[in-house]
């Protein structure tokens, strides 16, 4: 009767609930961000060449990301609040410093050295760069007036020029979409986007004017990647047969030929999604978009039952984000946008960008959980 009565009080669901609650972690958003992981050792492993090493160091990576989230979740949201001009200062002296003294490779200067690691300063601005603007905004009466509109552009537009200088329009355009983000959840009127969107369609030939090279031929390559098939264009229309020839089932895990025969460059990174459609066809595309959609909604509501201003704005820009992330990588794959470096989130290979989102997840968690704390 002891055993029994004992087995009836051990119950490892509850017992693991329990534990991530005390670790600040949301528990539906953990189960999708840990799927997505799952999901990524799966495709890394056919789109890697089906090599136990690349899996490991992704292993790592993910480690290490899932660490620093726990962090993060145990952070009180007040203190983000109150360092977010810090941070984002912090941000933005390290991007100037990556220009003038910063590692050069693959004709970009992107990265600091700092002797025992080196990293990029932009993966950091991601997340200052909302931080910044959510505290900026949630001091002033919303929405928010044509001052505060202007300030908070120029705020965006610092990191996102310097970000752009390096070259990486990939990040530049992330860190602009993260900061707008806050703005549109602050309530800016469609009056204010329209002129945006008519002003970017005047200074059209200047910025085309001030492009480099390369950045002008994936303008042209998107617009007619048949015109050069064998140069510029050839990355898209290999995706573009990757993901066609998976049809709606798919053909199978590992059964990824433009992959396996090296037909499709990047195949682990950036067009890693062609590998998948190929593999797992229409219906595991869709499954995939429906797991990220769950991700975006969680995210959302935590930006609603936010306590405060600051908090609601950072959690829907964060949101924000990740959607921009997904819609930004599979345009490019699928060739409705040019081919800019943006990975597949928690999916493609790599360590920077996973770890940054994860800090953010971290940050929504931290908002959601401390929701009592900040009540008393």
């Amino acid at each position: 009767m002891k055993s029994e009565t004992r087995s009836e009080h051990f119950d490892p669901p509850s017992l693991i609930g329990t534990l991530l609650r005390k670790l600040h972690i949301d528990i539906p958003l953990f189960i999708g961000l840990c799927l997505a992981a799952l999901l990524s050792f799966v495709i890394l492993y056919s789109a890697g060449g089906q090599e136990v090493g690349i899996l490991m160091r992704q292993a790592a990576r993910v480690g290490l990301a899932f660490a620093l989230m726990t962090v993060l979740a145990h952070v009180n949201p007040y203190q983000f609040k109150r360092y977010s001009a810090i941070l984002f200062g912090l941000g933005v002296f390290l991007l100037i410093t990556v220009l003038i003294m910063g590692q050069i490779g693959k004709g970009a200067q992107r990265w600091l050295d700092l002797g025992f690691f080196r990293f990029q300063p932009s993966e950091m601005i991601k997340i200052t760069t909302p931080m910044m603007i959510a505290w900026y905004l949630a001091e002033h009466a919303l929405p928010p007036k044509t001052k505060q509109l202007f300030t908070a552009t120029l705020l965006i537009l610092i990191p996102t020029l310097l970000i752009a200088k390096q070259p990486d329009l990939g990040t530049a355009l992330l860190v602009a979409s993260s900061g707008a983000g806050v703005l549109f959840f602050a309530g800016l009127s469609w009056r204010f986007i329209l002129a945006i969107v008519a002003t970017l369609a005047a200074l059209t030939p200047i910025i085309w004017h001030f492009m480099r090279g390369y950045q002008r031929d994936r303008v042209l390559t998107f617009l007619n990647p048949e015109a050069d098939p064998l140069g510029r264009g050839y990355h898209i229309i290999q995706s573009k047969i990757a993901i066609g020839s998976g049809g709606i089932y798919g053909k199978g895990w590992l059964g990824s030929t433009q992959s396996e025969l090296d037909f499709l460059p990047e195949s682990s990174t950036d067009f890693i999604f062609a590998v998948f459609a190929e593999e797992f066809g229409l219906f595991g595309c869709l499954g995939l978009l429906v797991l990220y959609l769950l991700i975006i909604a969680r995210c959302l509501y935590i930006a609603s039952q936010a306590q405060d201003t600051y908090n609601r704005l950072l959690a829907s820009s964060l949101a924000f984000t990740f959607f921009v992330y997904v819609f930004v990588n599979i345009g490019m794959v699928i060739g409705i946008l040019p081919v800019v470096g943006v990975p597949l989130p928690l999916i493609s290979y790599g360590g920077t960008s996973i770890v940054t989102l994860l800090a953010g997840f971290g940050i929504l968690m931290s908002i959601h959980t401390h929701k009592k704390r900040l009540s008393r």
